[in-house]
């Protein structure tokens, strides 16, 4: 079963592939998309559409797990976020692609058993899970794996 895994945003997308044989959790992939600030909001959203196409058809998830607007600090952030996501949802829907969400706390309780971890913490279990031999630095790349490993914990066929 070969899972992508998502975190959603408008500046940066953060995206992982894992493969799940047997009992292994194994990192294919990871990366960001990242747009240009300078750009208008369309064109980043475009940005987007368009190298989530190209990750899709070059790795052929089986399945997509992707986070879940659950609450926003920042007020400014929440529509451009909700835009970004609402891209990405699109482009998994055309190609077919089965969808799972999770909210960040869902994320961290179910990959720490703890729904009010750190990052830290969140970051130690994903080093654990996967078989890969460095992690990529960038949070938004990181927090992609945990909501991969999400979906690839919870079964789902």
């Amino acid at each position: 079963m070969r899972i992508l895994g998502i975190d959603p945003g408008l500046a940066i997308v953060g995206y992982s592939v894992i493969d799940i044989v047997k009992d292994k959790n194994i990192l294919v992939s990871s990366g960001s998309i990242q747009t240009d600030k300078d750009k208008t909001d369309a064109e980043r959203l475009l940005e987007i559409e368009t190298d989530l196409q190209t990750i899709i058809q070059k790795f052929q998830p089986d399945f997509a797990s992707i986070e879940k607007l659950f609450y926003f600090k920042n007020q400014k952030t929440i529509i451009p976020v909700a835009e970004a996501r609402g891209v990405i949802l699109s482009v998994l829907q055309k190609n077919k692609i089965k969808i799972q969400e999770f909210t960040p706390i869902e994320v961290k309780q179910i990959i720490t058993g703890y729904g009010r971890a750190t990052k830290d913490e969140v970051a130690k279990i994903v080093q654990m899970s996967i078989e890969y031999k460095k992690l990529p630095k960038l949070d938004d790349t990181l927090d992609s794996i945990a909501i991969a490993l999400c979906l690839a914990r919870n079964n789902i066929n």
